[in-house]
């Protein structure tokens, strides 16, 4: 073999090398915080605005975890009319999932992790009382 087959063979394993890389980087998921993140952006001010409010209350959300019986358990407000809570998995956002809670509601949702995936999870409440609207956030490690 002389230098110039040799050169060309390093040419092709480089190029079928940086070829590879871009077929196996095009192949990635690559998961967004959101899939609107600009309309989020754009409606921030009244994301501040539902924690300021969350701020002036005299109580706060109350979340238990119970990892003996696989569930989450939270105290309701008394004011609240409508809410959701979002559970946020931010390893995958295919795990995420939200659970509505309606004007007629019991004071305390209880809700199943046994087939959520353990690791950690964000926990988003917002809620609104019927005339103003509020937002709590609270972290959540299933054992």
């Amino acid at each position: 073999m002389n230098w110039g087959k040799s050169i060309v063979l390093v040419f092709v394993l480089f190029a079928g090398f940086i070829g590879g890389m871009v077929f196996w980087m095009t192949r990635q998921r690559v998961d967004l915080v959101r899939e609107d993140y600009y309309q989020n952006e754009m409606e921030y001010q009244q994301q501040i605005d539902r924690l300021s409010n969350t701020a002036k209350l005299t109580t706060s959300l109350d979340m238990t975890y119970e990892p003996n019986q696989q569930e989450v358990a939270f105290v309701l407000p008394q004011a609240l009319r409508k809410g959701e809570i979002t559970f946020y998995r931010p390893a995958d956002r295919q795990q995420d999932f939200r659970v509505r809670i309606p004007a007629e509601h019991p004071n305390r949702k209880v809700i199943s992790t046994a087939r959520m995936a353990k690791g950690y999870w964000k926990v988003q409440f917002s809620w609104s009382d019927g005339r103003q609207e509020f937002f709590s956030e609270k972290e959540l490690f299933i054992q």
